[in-house]
């Protein structure tokens, strides 16, 4: 009897409790889950990124982790210390590409960029192409934006996998992707498996907020998304 006097008790006091304050524990669970645990990103700047593509990670990253007790760290990364953007920004970065050891990161960001900056010339290098497959072979996520998931598409890693990039001006970029294999669906991000791709600079902040999904939760996401004003 008293068993059953308990059962119902509890049952009374957990249907009393408001949905607010449900939604708040939940969150404030799922923030000592990831508390303590160190989320590395590891942001690529190739010659030529788009700064804008650049800053919505350490911006998103930064509120998660500054605000919201989320471990994201971002480390940045290049081919040379000094690396310069597209419409000559130079941003001096955290290690060189030959000092990375994947197995120390959850994650692989990348910008996209301008042809005629030098983007190509260092994200179509064996060096880079060779980052992304290891990033992939070992089950990392891949964030890119716009262009970038053409690289990911000259690796291979993205053969019969869905995938899109830059759709304006005809698609043209779009075109060039599928040449590598690549299913392309036009919608501005796309994730396949642990692979996030994009249209063009509009959709930065919400492949920035799908990364931080994946490595925390969509209920992590969603506050920090709700705080930034999105």
């Amino acid at each position: 009897m008293n068993g059953s006097l308990n059962e119902g008790y509890f049952q009374i006091n957990i249907e009393l409790i408001p949905q607010a304050q449900l939604a708040e524990h939940t969150q404030q669970a799922e923030l000592e889950r990831t508390r303590g645990v160190i989320m590395k990103t590891l942001l690529f700047l190739a010659k030529g990124f788009e700064t804008m593509e650049f800053s919505v990670f350490v911006d998103v990253m930064g509120w998660a982790r500054n605000d919201y007790g989320c471990n994201t760290q971002v480390i940045t990364c290049g081919f040379q210390k000094q690396v310069m953007s597209t419409f000559n920004i130079p941003v001096i970065v955290d290690k060189l590409i030959d000092e990375i050891i994947v197995d120390d990161f959850d994650a692989l960001a990348i910008p996209g960029g301008f042809e005629e900056f030098g983007f190509y010339e260092e994200t179509y290098s064996d060096r880079f192409l060779n980052l992304i497959k290891e990033f992939d072979s070992k089950g990392k996520i891949i964030a890119t934006i716009c262009v970038a998931a053409l690289p990911l598409g000259k690796s291979g890693i993205l053969n019969n996998r869905k995938a899109t990039t830059y759709h304006l001006r005809g698609g043209y970029k779009q075109n060039q992707l599928r040449e590598f294999g690549v299913n392309v669906i036009n919608e501005p991000i796309v994730v396949d498996n642990k692979v996030i791709t994009s249209y063009c600079p509009e959709t930065a902040a919400g492949v920035a907020f799908k990364l931080l999904e994946m490595l925390t939760s969509k209920e992590q996401m969603e506050t920090v998304k709700y705080a930034m004003g999105y």
